[in-house]
């Protein structure tokens, strides 16, 4: 009967209530529990089991360049770090709100580990999350608007409920990235959020962009609803080797 049942489970894909049952018989556990703490226990393995998997789906999904915590974020004074803002963000209630966060800093002040640690919250609460280095995404996507698969990566990128693009302005953007942007921020604009790290203070977001008219739909989308994170000290790298 118990193999029947381990069979079962396993065509029907519970696969935390299997391993919870095999552990149960292997052990010989099951002979102080009642009936209902039985089925709560399986419940509960399959609940877990089927969590954990999501969250490495999603994790997965994301492709983080970091691995990062809120927990680790280093809030030292010289860095001028809101410790109670991130706290805040960190319960990820702006990706409800469709709201945006954009930090600023010089290199190595540890913008890409705090994008990447509100990235890794989101995951942890259910959201599905993209990362992205800017310098990386603007060509690869010219790349496959030559073999006309543009239009599914862009529909790809809108879907999730948090992109993240690190590393945004380190040259400026030529006229294909200016459209690609518009378009990718056009379609999230007060239905998902997004996140954006620079080394370059937003007041020069406007130059970086060019092309007046472009820059200016581009900012009005990402700029009015946003949390801001200005980073100050020095480099977080630096204070590693020492």
């Amino acid at each position: 009967m118990n193999e029947i049942t381990l069979n079962k489970m396993t065509k029907m894909k519970l696969f935390g209530m299997l391993n919870s049952f095999k552990t149960t018989i292997q052990t010989g556990g099951n002979h102080n529990l009642t009936n209902d703490q039985i089925v709560s226990m399986l419940i509960q393995a399959e609940w877990e089991d089927r969590e954990n998997r999501r969250l490495n789906r999603y994790l997965k999904t994301a492709r983080f360049r970091y691995q990062a915590s809120v927990e680790e974020i280093d809030f030292s004074h010289q860095r001028a770090l809101d410790q109670n803002q991130i706290i805040r963000l960190a319960d990820c209630s702006f990706i409800q709100r469709k709201e945006n966060i954009l930090i600023t800093g010089s290199t190595g002040a540890g913008k890409s580990y705090i994008a990447t640690a509100i990235g890794h919250q989101a995951c942890l609460k259910g959201f599905s999350v993209l990362y992205f280095n800017a310098q990386k995404l603007f060509p690869n996507l010219k790349m496959l608007k030559a073999d006309e698969t543009y239009l599914k990566e862009i529909n790809r990128i809108a879907k999730h409920d948090l992109l993240i693009l690190d590393d945004f302005g380190l040259q400026k953007l030529d006229s294909y990235s200016r459209s690609a942007l518009l378009e990718i921020m056009e379609d999230r604009h007060a239905l998902k959020s997004t996140i954006i790290s620079s080394q370059l203070p937003i007041d020069k977001w406007y130059e970086l962009i060019g092309e007046s008219t472009v820059a200016d739909a581009i900012l009005d989308r990402i700029i009015n609803t946003s949390h801001r994170i200005n980073l100050k000290g020095e480099s977080m790298r630096k204070k590693e080797k020492c």
